[in-house]
Order: C-alpha cells, then structure tokens, then sequence
C-alpha cells in the first residue's frame, strides 16, 4: 500500500511540505545488481537476502544474476553464461558479444534508474560497466564488491580501482591497506564462504536420497564453472577417475556442477567408464562433500567450500599455452589457492599445467586422504578464522549494512539520490 500511495503522488505531482523525506522512506530501495559468473551470483543472492532482512522487504532488485540471485527475485538481463570466460585465447572470440551486453546493461541502467549500481567480482566486464557510469555521468551511486587481485597481478588495477568507484567490499582481510596508498576506499566484510552451507553438510542423507552404501569410496571431482575450464579438466579427470577405480574398485564418483555448465558436464561424463552421478545446484553439493573420501577441483572459491566443509582435496588447472605463459610472468603471489596464500604454505596441493596430469593427481591424492585428511584439515580451518570463520555478524550482513551507511552519507552531503524522472517531475510540480 505504501508503494501504491508513492505511485499516485508522484503521478499527481501532490507532494506536500514534508512528504519527500517521508515518500523516500516509504519507496522501496531500487538495488542494480551486476554478477557475471556462478560466484558472483551466490554472493549476490546471499547479499540480496541480508539486504531484504535490513530494509523489512522495502527494496527492488535488477541486473544481472545467475540462478541463485533469480530464486531472491532478480529478473537477470541476460543469461551469465554469456560472460563465463577465461583466458587470453578463449575471451578474445567473445569481445563483440561481450560488448554487446555492456551496452544493454547500460541502457537498462539508464532506463531502470536505481539508486545504487553495485558490480560483484568479474572485474573485466566489472571495470567497463563504471567506466561508462562516468563518462556518462550517471548520477548514481557505484560501488564494487570483492576487489580486484591486483596484489596477485597488476598494481596498475589498484590505481584503476579508486579512480572509477566510489567504495568496494573486500573479502580479504589484508585488501584495506594493500589499497589504501592508490586512492581506493576499501571496507573488509569478510569472505561469503564463511556463511554458506558446506560446514553443514550430513553425508547419511546424501548416501540414502541415492542408495549409496557406507562403504562406497566417494570421490568429489569438481572441474570449473566456466566452459574452458569443464573442457580443458574433464578429460584429465576422466582419466584419473579410471585410476583411482583400479585402486578402490567402490569407486563412485560425483560431480556437484552449476547451471552455466551442467549440460556440458552430464553430455561430457556419458561415456566414463566408472560410475558418475552428476548434481545441478547448491541443495546436495554439500551433502556430497561430507560423504566424500576427499575432492579434486579446479582452482577457485569451491576450494574454499572444501575447506569449511573439512573434505581433504587437491586443485588442478589447465589453461592455453599463452595463458599460462602470461600468467607465470605477471603473477605476484608464490600461490593460486587462497588458503595456500593466507598461509603462505601449500597446503592444499596446486597441480597446475604440466602438473596436471591424471597419474600426479591420482598420486597426489592418496597422500591428502591418508589418516581422513586429519593434517589438511586443521591447517584448513586456521586459514578460515581469518576470512572471518568466527565472526558473530555475516559478511552479507556486513556488506548490506555498509551499503546502506554510504547510501546515507551520500544522501546528506551530496543530496538526493538519483531517484528516476517520476521523483523529479514531482518536485517540480510541487
């Protein structure tokens, strides 16, 4: 009723002393959404609910999202499997269409007129979206959550980083002051991982909704979210499955995938001569790590999934030659999987390139499961507390707080928000 009542007085332009402050209480926070591959989405959808919670319903989501930020009430632009690339060689193919969909995204910002835009991860497609916001000079607010690893590659981004947004969430506790001298206004949240599901998982479940014995020697492959990688690692995987089933002749292997690849995946493992059980979305992944004997997966945040859920596991990777080439030269950091970086140890073995290979992994996989993977494990979890592990509030929480404490501030020193022409033309009746 409140939205109705805003609607009629604005379109009557019968705004009385007052009634403004009181109308923008009242309308819904109108929230611009931009997340370009399955992380991102997860993370949004998991801010979308916190932010809901704060402002008691009164808020409206638009963008780009994935399935998880669609089940929260986003109406995404454009499916995000459009955007799910990686690599030099592999991304070079997609710039028309990638560029295409900036443009439409711009376009339905300009149309939507939300009071916020907010980028999430993705930071190629990321960085074009806020640049276009300034040449445009949009009068929007535009912030950006999980920074960029400029640390990990280019110095040059932390520059770019406080030259093109006003704020970023960061999920790193060590990114506020690695930031701080380039100009960029950082706020620490903490990592999403930390509230998400894996901790919880009950393998019982998992092996009866699939009639799975006790005995069975589960193996959890996780081979990418993006099609370049589920191409390049399958096949590795394929033949480290037929290993590993002439070591443990229980073997079932299974395959918790994402939407933007889970067709592929399910054609792909057809012809596996070991038993495979593919899983689409978020409900059994984590049932299935707790069942699991241990995981192999690619490089990325499922490995800190892994982590909170105690599942001993390795990552491999494979690129282009020119990628990898490229990647050995401008890499900053010793490693690539971020417990491993917070640690400043291996912990969590890195098989990458020529390092790939099915007899290595399979190798190196009997070592982190000898004794349940009890070593891995205890070094997991004292990396996990500093991504914010034992915090009392969420980091969707956190980041839902911030973005409603820069909105505000934003409000009293430098006025109105932008808040669509209906507002204005109001006011100007008034």
């Amino acid at each position: 009723s409140d939205n109705k009542e805003f609607g009629t007085c604005l379109k009557n332009g019968d705004l009385k002393s007052g009634d403004e402050a009181i109308l923008k209480e009242k309308r819904p926070l109108r929230v611009y959404l931009i997340a370009g591959e399955p992380s991102g989405d997860l993370l949004g959808s998991r801010l979308m609910r916190a932010l809901k919670k704060q402002e008691d319903g009164r808020v409206e989501f638009f963008g780009v999202g994935g399935e998880t930020m669609k089940a929260e009430g986003l109406s995404s632009l454009f499916d995000i499997k459009d955007l799910a690339i990686m690599g030099l060689l592999e991304v070079v193919p997609s710039i028309p269409k990638v560029l295409s969909l900036m443009s439409r995204t711009m376009k339905d910002i300009e149309e939507k007129k939300p009071d916020v835009v907010l980028t999430i991860d993705s930071w190629s497609f990321s960085e074009q979206i806020h640049k276009r916001i300034l040449k445009r000079n949009l009068a929007v607010p535009h912030f950006h959550y999980v920074a960029p690893q400029a640390w990990a590659w280019k110095k040059g981004r932390a520059k770019k980083l406080g030259a093109l947004m006003e704020h970023v969430f960061a999920l790193l506790p060590y990114e506020e002051a690695f930031f701080a001298p380039y100009g960029a206004h950082l706020t620490y949240v903490g990592h999403p991982v930390v509230e998400g599901g894996a901790s919880k998982g009950e393998a019982e479940r998992f092996l009866e909704k699939h009639h799975i014995n006790k005995e069975t020697f589960i193996v959890c492959m996780l081979p990418g979210s993006r099609k370049t990688e589920v191409s390049a690692l399958l096949p590795v995987f394929r033949q480290a499955a037929i290993l590993l089933k002439e070591k443990h002749p229980s073997l079932q292997i299974v395959i918790p995938t994402v939407a933007t690849i889970a067709d592929r995946v399910e054609e792909a493992v057809r012809d596996w001569p070991v038993p495979v059980l593919v899983l689409r979305g978020e409900g059994e992944r984590y049932d299935a790590f707790a069942a699991a004997k241990g995981a192999i997966a690619a490089s990325g945040t499922v490995s800190l999934e892994l982590a909170m859920s105690g599942t001993p596991h390795l990552i491999a990777y494979k690129v282009s030659a020119l990628t990898a080439f490229l990647m050995r030269r401008f890499l900053k950091v010793k490693y690539v999987n971020l417990i491993n970086i917070l640690q400043n140890e291996e912990i969590v073995p890195e098989l990458l390139q020529e390092r790939a290979e099915p007899e290595f992994i399979v190798e190196t996989f009997e070592k982190i499961i000898q004794n349940e993977g009890v070593a891995q494990r205890k070094k997991m979890a004292s990396a996990l507390k500093k991504l914010g592990a034992d915090d009392l509030e969420t980091p969707s929480q956190k980041a839902a707080r911030k973005l409603k404490s820069l909105l505000d501030e934003r409000r009293q020193e430098k006025g109105p928000l932008y808040e669509g022409e209906a507002l204005k033309e109001g006011l100007k009746k008034k």
